[in-house]
């Protein structure tokens, strides 16, 4: 525990894009045996950004029903996690503080490692609340992941953001301390600055994140952490969902316990139902394991959650938190599976455009066709500068 005061994730709700690409239709497309994503990677879906929509606008989306409920008064502070990042100089945040309205006395940054940013932020934010309890912190992480088309990556791509509101006194889950931590300078996944899409080595990131696995929970455990058998449930970066179960294979066998198929599906089975059909959302996929974890379960009161936090590179964290009775009050259970109902499918053919669009690099005056139903929008650029707005008809649910 961060000193005598619990610190956390007071609320938590999450965001994605207007379309979807079925996995069937990628497999129809390039000959795949479609077992090959629904079982081999066990990915059903992928999220895709309509032309008008981005980190932004997926980040605004998540954020404003934490602010619908809880107001602005508390926030002093807003770390915007992405390594989809839309400006080398200006923090995305910087465009979600203006859209969500939030007071101008607040700091606002942007912080980058690939998967891990999230993690990153809210240690940064437990910091700032135990610095001052009376303040809240958001936390948000937004990601589009994005790979050249017909490469082995394209089927794991997605979008989405997650906003955690962190504070005193949490309604959903106490972070707890220690944590354990992992660094090695690995080339499994980058993306240069000169590159829309990243490059990735599958099997060198594979052999990395199980290496961070192994080392975060030795650091974990030397650090004073609680045994194996006292979590419940175990949330992991999910690149794709299959690699949550052979990371946490890994740490059965690392642990020394003998792989039981039927005590992993009950670790990490109803972490990966979101991730499943919304692909990978980058610095945002491990709190969507937590979210899809928190609306399944039937009770998970006073039980202790285990986090692996993996960013290529590489980064990794793990850490610990324990779910707050009476949880379950405030969750926000119907509108996240009404996030990802509402998505409308794609053809593959529509995908390939949406993937390809760029903006001119002219300086001029470049619209953004109007595609979202959202309630924020990128409507394009001028001189150079991003312009976003607040769809009139966009609603917003506390």
């Amino acid at each position: 525990m961060t000193g005598e005061t619990a610190i956390g994730i007071h609320d938590l709700s999450f965001a994605t894009t207007e379309f979807v690409l079925p996995h069937t239709a990628l497999a129809e497309y390039n000959g795949t045996d479609i077992g090959k994503y629904h079982v081999g990677i066990g990915q059903q879906s992928m999220s895709v950004p309509a032309a008008d929509e981005d980190i932004v606008t997926m980040g605004a989306t998540a954020a404003a029903p934490l602010i619908a409920r809880h107001g602005t008064d508390r926030i002093r502070t807003v770390v915007f996690a992405t390594e989809s990042s839309i400006d080398q100089a200006k923090a995305a945040g910087v465009y979600v503080h203006s859209l969500l309205g939030l007071p101008s006395a607040t700091r606002v940054v942007e912080l980058k490692q690939a998967c891990y940013g999230a993690t990153a932020a809210l240690q940064f934010a437990i910091g700032l609340v135990h610095r001052d309890p009376a303040q809240q912190v958001l936390v948000i992480a937004s990601d589009v992941s994005k790979y050249d088309l017909d490469s082995p990556g394209e089927a794991t791509q997605g979008a989405a953001a997650v906003a955690m509101l962190v504070g005193a006194d949490p309604a959903l889950v106490r972070i707890e301390g220690p944590s354990g931590l992992f660094t090695a300078d690995v080339m499994d996944f980058w993306r240069p600055n000169y590159r829309d899409t990243a490059l990735v080595d599958g099997q060198e990131s594979i052999t990395a994140y199980l290496q961070a696995v192994e080392g975060t929970w030795k650091d974990y455990v030397e650090q004073g952490g609680r045994s194996f058998d006292g979590f419940s449930a175990f949330c992991y970066h999910q690149p794709f969902t299959k690699m949550a179960y052979k990371a946490h294979r890994h740490l059965l066998n690392f642990c020394g316990y003998v792989t039981d198929e039927a005590q992993i599906a009950r670790a990490i089975g109803r972490t990966t139902a979101y991730n499943r059909v919304v692909g990978n959302s980058y610095t945002a996929s491990v709190y969507l394991a937590l979210a899809a974890l928190l609306d399944q379960a039937e009770d998970l009161d006073g039980r202790s959650i285990g986090f692996l936090s993996y960013g290529s590179g590489s980064v990794a964290e793990f850490f610990a938190g324990t779910v707050v009775p009476g949880y379950r009050e405030h969750l926000r259970t119907d509108a996240h599976r009404e996030a990802i109902d509402r998505r409308r499918p794609v053809d593959y053919a529509g995908y390939r455009e949406l993937h390809e669009r760029t903006f001119p690099a002219d300086g001029g005056d470049h619209p953004a066709p109007a595609q979202t139903t959202g309630p924020f929008r990128l409507a394009g650029l001028r001189g150079h500068k991003r312009i976003y707005e607040r769809r009139p008809e966009g609603r917003t649910v506390a």
